[in-house]
Parts: structure tokens; C-alpha cells; sequence
């Protein structure tokens, strides 16, 4: 099971998350907000720094913390459809991705506000929330 965490009152994360479920039939993902204290126990258990601050997603796949741009692009490499095409701008340095990355995350509240509410997931959905 991979494990994506993410900022839960984000409405662009929350979407992200959404996307995600819906295009993830071999139910290969788990869920938990950065926020929530499954989040942050999982944080400093793989020693990612800087857990108050982090405004990036994180995905924990077999041992493995991918953040930013990396964690969305391993992320699609998991999806149905053609969503794994987009891995090849892993051919891009990292440095350059997370530039557009970060401008994003800077950003995503103006862009896209936030909410205190999230889908509310039926219960073999809610099975993937940690």
C-alpha cells in the first residue's frame, strides 16, 4: 500500500485526492492529511523534515518518500489510463520541477482556497483513509 499525505484543508489537495481515487482501481493508495496526527507521527517516522511548514505532497511507496513534484509524478505513474505518460517530465530536473511546484504550493490557498470539509467517502472509500 502507498501512502499519499496531503494538505487536507487545501481545496486543490482535497481535488488532487479526489482525482486520484477515481483513477485508482487497484486500490493501491491510502490517504491522510499532513494535518492529522496519523499525518504527522508517519512524517517524523520517515524523518521528513521541516513538519510544520510542509506545503508539499508526500507519498510513501515501498520504504520511499517522494515529496513535491517527484511524489505527484511517481503518483501517476499508478493511475489508470494514460496518466502515466506524464512520468517523462522526470527526464526534467528536479530543480526545474519544483520550481513550478513550489509556485504552485505558494499559491494554492489564493488560487484555489480552503475548506475545513472534504468529500465524504462511502464506507469502502473511508477504508482508505488512515
Amino acid at each position: 500500500m502507498h501512502i499519499i499525505l496531503f494538505d487536507g484543508v487545501c481545496n486543490f489537495c482535497n481535488a488532487s485526492i479526489n482525482f486520484i481515487i477515481d483513477r485508482d482501481s487497484r486500490n493501491q493508495f491510502s490517504f491522510a492529511s499532513l494535518q492529522s496526527e496519523i499525518g504527522r507521527k508517519l512524517l517524523q517516522q520517515y524523518q521528513v523534515p521541516d513538519t510544520n511548514s510542509l506545503d508539499s505532497v508526500v507519498l510513501i511507496k515501498n520504504g520511499k518518500v517522494y515529496k513535491k513534484s517527484a511524489a505527484a509524478l511517481e503518483i501517476v505513474k499508478d493511475l489508470n489510463g494514460l496518466w502515466p505518460v506524464l512520468s517523462i517530465f522526470n527526464l526534467l530536473p528536479s530543480f526545474i520541477l519544483d520550481t513550478f511546484y513550489d509556485l504552485l504550493a505558494k499559491n494554492r490557498y489564493k488560487l484555489f482556497g480552503k475548506s475545513e470539509t472534504c468529500r465524504i467517502p462511502t464506507p469502502q472509500l473511508r477504508q482508505k483513509f488512515l
